[in-house]
């Protein structure tokens, strides 16, 4: 598929990253429609210029046009689906009707659907099975995406023309876009990070110190590598920013929500207390485990984490039961 000579953008979603999404492809020269489905909000983001309850403070681009309609799906040849994961299929079935046909249709989200199992990509296939379809993704912090920090991330698509089509129209020059059609190494690196960043968070909320934080993501990574090829994923692409370079950023920061969560849960606090409850790690992690036994890949870190999240065992029996696991040769 070649480019129009400058394709229009539709970004559905007005959250933090739907903005931020927004924002970054508009400094690629884009005309962008940012979707969202409150009339009020969309008013709120014409009058205002900024995503005042999401990214206070961080002004739309000129380029971002809001609105809460998907009319003006019809005049964009690639449309990001920047909504969560536990609905990117109800939004996703509702917006197809208004767009081209030829129109890239890529997800935005990292997870697994908790009610059927699917991969975000699996999700984007049956909502668009006529159409081209992907993923983007990496380690991207809203606030820093819409402020304009640089930043790279990865887009997937089954054909390769597809995905080189889709990044060469929104990469800027600090918006750098990969291209890549390891469908499935993109898809599980987004949704197996988020629940490292849980129990990334849980070891720093506990105070077990550095140290203990580096050898889980090291540990945790090997996981996601294990349970990512027996999927048919590339090793390439995990070593890559939607595997180790989103690992990185999740595992290491507050402002990711999953590792936010975790913090709280190593600090005492009770998940359904908090509204990072909703977090997508927290949804992914119980799925992810019984994927995993089913293929036989062991996972005792993201079954640490289903635990205390089910309140199966604490924190403090399960941190004893990973330290007494037995000794053997480092694998990845």
């Amino acid at each position: 598929m070649q480019p129009n000579p400058s394709p229009c953008i539709a970004v559905i979603g007005a959250g933090a990253w739907g903005t931020a999404l927004a924002n970054a492809a508009a400094r690629a020269h884009r005309k962008v429609w940012l979707w969202t489905h409150r009339p009020e909000h969309a008013e709120s983001l014409r009058k205002h210029r900024m995503n005042m309850t999401r990214l206070p403070g961080i002004p739309l681009e000129s380029e971002v046009h809001p609105t809460n309609s998907f009319e003006p799906l019809g005049e964009a040849q690639i449309v990001l689906l920047a909504v969560p994961a536990q609905i990117t299929y109800d939004v996703g079935k509702r917006l197809v009707p208004f767009m081209r046909s030829d129109s890239v249709l890529l997800t935005c989200a990292k997870g697994i659907a908790q009610d059927s199992g699917l991969l975000m990509t699996d999700i984007i296939q049956k909502i668009w099975p006529q159409g081209p379809y992907g993923i983007l993704s990496g380690p991207s912090f809203a606030t820093e995406v819409a402020q304009g920090l640089p930043t790279a991330v990865v887009i997937a698509c089954s054909k390769g023309d597809d995905a080189h089509m889709c990044a060469s129209a929104l990469t800027s020059p600090t918006f750098r876009i990969y291209h890549s059609v390891d469908l499935i190494g993109v898809a599980l690196g987004g949704a197996i990070k988020n629940v490292l960043a849980i129990a990334a968070g849980m070891v720093q909320g506990r105070s077990l110190g550095e140290n203990a934080r580096s050898a889980l993501i090291t540990r945790g990574f090997a996981e996601m590598n294990r349970f990512a090829r027996a999927c048919g994923a590339q090793s390439s692409t995990l070593m890559g920013l939607s595997g180790l370079g989103d690992v990185i950023l999740t595992c290491s920061s507050s402002q990711s929500r999953n590792f936010a969560l975790g913090h709280h849960l190593g600090s005492g606090g009770k998940s359904e207390n908090s509204p990072l409850r909703l977090a997508e790690g927290a949804f992914t992690a119980p799925i992810l485990l019984e994927k995993a036994r089913t293929l036989g890949i062991d996972m005792p870190i993201v079954a640490a984490v289903v635990a205390i999240l089910s309140h199966k065992a604490s924190l403090d029996s399960v941190i004893h039961d990973l330290l007494e696991r037995p000794i053997g040769p480092e694998t990845i």
